[in-house]
Formats: C-alpha cells, structure tokens, sequence
C-alpha cells in the first residue's frame, strides 16, 4: 500500500550539532531555547543520515499511518522519494535530498580546509576503498563520492578567510610583519601558482621557533594597528585559539573577509577558507569530504590537500541577494546544482512560494505564516522552520517584518 500524501508544509524539528569552536548562546537565542553552557555550533536542516531533521505535520498523518509521531525526513524520503522530493529532483539526484541546510554559529575559528571537485571526490573514494581505510578511520579523507560546494550568508557581523589574496597583497603583509622575507621575495618574482604550493607545504612543516617568530609579529601588528591591523589581530586570534598550530603560516597567505548582514561568500572545489566567528546561515551539497590545512586537531594529508588546492589569487567576490521579481524575494547568485539560496522579507506584500522542488524555509526573525490554497495555515515565528513538498501547488507566505531563508535545488 502506498504512503499517504503528506500536506504541502509541515514543521521540522531540527538537531544540533555541538562541537568545540560553537557559540554558546547563538543557536539558543535564535531557536528560544535555555543555553546550557555547552557550545552549539550548527543546526542542521535537512536528511542527512548522521543527524536527520524530523518531520512534524500535526495532522494525525505522516504518511505511514504513525500519526503525530514525528518522523526523520530521510526515512520518510526513503519512503516515498517521488512525493518527498518530486520525480524531477529523483531523476536529477537520485533518491535522496541533495542540500544540507544549517545555521552555523561560530565563537572561535574552524579548521582550515578545501573541499574537492567530483571527479576528485570520486577518485580518491574509490582509492581508499581499495586500500581498505575504513569510513570512521581518522586518516580517513573521502567519506563519499561527492563534491561540496558551498555558500555562507552572514545574519550579522561575520568573519572568513577565503581564497588566495594577490601575491603582491601578501608580501607587502609579510614586509610590514617582517617575517618570512623569502616567501615575500619569491611572491613577487616568481608566478603565485607556481610559490603558493611550496608555502602552503613549508609553512605546515616549519619549525617551532619560526612559528613563534611570526606569532609574536602578528600580536604586535595587531596592537598597533595599522593598514594590516584587523588582518593581524585576526590571525593572532587563531595563534591563540590553536597554539603551536602552523596552520597559522598556511592562512597567512588568505584573504581576511569581513561580512555584514545580508552579504555571503560562495565556496567552489579548491578554495581554501576558514570560518572565524559569526553567525550565518549555509547551504551545501549533502558531503563529508574535507581536505583540512590546519587549526585543527585532526589528521593533515599534506600531499593530498595540495592536489585539490586551486592556487588562483584575486580578491574575494562578497555576494548580496538580487531581486527575482517577485515581491519580497532575493535570490543569491550560485553555480552549484544541488542548491539554491532565496531570502525572503514579505513586508505588507504575500510571497507566493511555487511548489516545484523541495523546499525548507528557515524564519530567521519576525514571525511568518504559511497557508495553502484549501485553508491549511504553518505559524513560523523566529528560529521554526519547515519542509515544502513538491507538487502540492503554491502557498503563500505572510509576515510583516519578518526574515526568511529558502533553501531549495539549483
């Protein structure tokens, strides 16, 4: 007997994700739940199996005759990927949502990392396969065969590093630290694409004196400000943050970017970038593979992170949202297939939401309203969110004052 069909909207309930560098109180204000004094650092919205969204209709039906119970999304998914995720998507993806959905809240940086393109995800895959490294190894790398694009908004001050700023840029840094007078001479005589992979290699094998001489020219820059003030004083938050880590020397050659509200950074295969602190919301392609450089307890695969690194330098391009010509609604501009990134503000207009793709709608302030067209109605005040499913026709979306964030396929 087939599932019934689920109604076009219905709530989430969303797990946390606590790890070390995650604010305390962020995620707990946004979601108005007591802080516990423990750091949470995402919320993850969406089917991934290791920490799936729960799916709430509060109709005494969620498609396989459990009632109110609520339910993880990837198993009702599993279930019925057709009506959960629309034929469309299933042909373009297979049976499975292809975007995780987060709140990211950061008090003190994340790892150093660059994620690979497909064929490299797919090929290295298979490779340690073949070796036999199992999946939860820690010199494990390729979890799956995917890629992972990416793209963080900021809900407020936010800072990144995020890809190679010009060679020139960095030596001049490198002169007014006066430290690492060889890398700043063969940044300006020699091509960036050719130096940067020697760096990136010296820099997480230097020795321990080298990695204090640096330290200390950072928290002296930093003190004195100066045109490189908040780049330094940046930088020797991370010494502080992860003392003795010579990611430190591989981050110096990255773009300090600092994002208001509203702004975001799109993260292609081969960028390197770290997260510093903030809150933002970010969408991504449903993978695990992270080739990490750095600020970071876990395992460094030198070789193979400088194989998927992409060495182009330039400065970084901050992304604000375009109207779509739809009242109320702003899109962010992406390449990536699996996802795309809407923010909605209804202000005194109704947004209407076409049910086309799969769908979850985030309230990031204010209080919203779904309704759909027989009378069906959603409450969305602040931090609730819920799954659109396709094929249910549009809905309509009200809420003076009120934030929102979609999430949704390519």
């Amino acid at each position: 007997m087939p599932p019934s069909p689920l109604p076009p909207f219905a709530l989430l309930r969303n797990p946390v994700r606590r790890y070390a560098w995650g604010s305390p109180t962020a995620i707990p204000a946004l979601i108005g739940t007591a802080p516990d004094g423990t750091p949470q650092a995402e919320l993850w919205l969406g089917a991934h199996p290791s920490a799936p969204s729960l799916l709430v209709t509060g109709d005494g039906n969620n498609g396989d005759g459990n009632g109110d119970v609520p339910r993880p999304l990837n198993e009702l998914i599993d279930a019925d990927p057709d009506g959960l995720l629309g034929p469309d998507t299933v042909r373009r993806f297979g049976p499975a949502l292809p975007f995780l959905f987060k709140v990211l809240a950061a008090d003190r940086a994340l790892s150093l990392q660059v994620h690979p393109t497909r064929a490299q995800a797919e090929a290295g895959y298979a490779a340690e396969q073949a070796r036999g490294i199992p999946l939860d190894a820690p010199e494990r790398v390729f979890k799956d065969r995917g890629h992972k694009p990416e793209l963080i908004c900021a809900l407020g001050d936010f800072e990144a590093l995020f890809g190679f700023r010009p060679a020139v840029a960095t030596a001049r840094l490198l002169d007014a630290l006066g430290v690492l007078p060889s890398w700043a001479a063969a940044l300006r005589t020699r091509p960036a694409e050719a130096v940067l992979p020697e760096l990136l290699r010296t820099g997480l094998n230097a020795d321990a004196a080298e990695l204090a001489a640096v330290t200390g020219a950072l928290r002296r820059a930093a003190a004195t400000g100066g045109p490189y003030g908040a780049s330094c004083a940046a930088y020797a938050r991370l010494a502080e943050e992860y003392p003795g880590d010579r990611g430190l020397l591989a981050a110096l050659p990255l773009n300090h970017v600092r994002l208001g509200a509203g702004q975001a950074l799109y993260l292609d295969a081969g960028m390197p970038h770290a997260y510093l602190r903030g809150v933002g919301v970010e969408l991504m392609a449903e993978s695990d593979n992270v080739l990490r450089c750095g600020l970071t307890a876990k395992h460094v695969d030198v070789d193979g992170l400088l194989a998927v690194t992409s060495f182009r330098t330039g400065e970084p391009e901050v992304l604000v949202p375009r109207p779509t010509g739809r009242d109320g609604e702003e899109a962010f501009a992406s390449p990536a297939e699996e996802f795309g990134l809407f923010r909605l503000r209804p202000g005194a207009t109704t947004v209407r939401v076409d049910l086309t793709t799969p769908q979850i709608l985030l309230c990031v302030s204010g209080r919203a309203r779904l309704r759909a067209p027989g009378g069906a109605e959603l409450p969305l005040p602040a931090g609730a969110s819920a799954y659109l499913r396709p094929g249910a026709g549009p809905v309509e979306l009200t809420g003076p004052g009120a934030e929102l964030f979609r999430a949704t396929t390519g």
